[in-house]
């Protein structure tokens, strides 16, 4: 059985929209929910850095997440870009039906 995963991915705003439509379009989530204005705050070259981004929240499975990552590392303007999986403990069931059969479409 595969297990869901919710990812997290931070991004500049103007990105957000590009690479959740290519995350769900290529199949590796079911569904991505952009929360358009996040503010960051972060160590960066030894200094703390501000940016304003988007929060992405990805809906996915264990089987898709190395290749969501890769896709994410390849299409994403950071260096070090923000690919955070988390293992879903408790959801509708139906819903867990949906993320598993979108996935796995071709």
């Amino acid at each position: 059985m595969k297990t869901i995963r919710v990812v997290y991915i931070s991004i500049p705003r103007d990105e957000a929209r590009n690479l959740s439509r290519g995350i769900v379009e290529n199949r590796l989530a079911a569904c991505v929910n952009i929360i358009p204005k996040i503010e960051s705050y972060f160590w960066w070259e030894d200094k703390v850095q501000f940016d304003e981004e988007s929060l992405l929240i990805v809906k996915t499975t264990d089987a898709k997440f190395n290749d969501l990552m890769e896709y994410v590392l390849e299409n994403h303007p950071y260096e070090l870009p923000e690919i955070i999986g988390l293992p879903l403990v408790a959801a509708f069931p139906d819903y867990i039906a949906y993320v598993k059969t979108e996935t796995e479409k071709e």
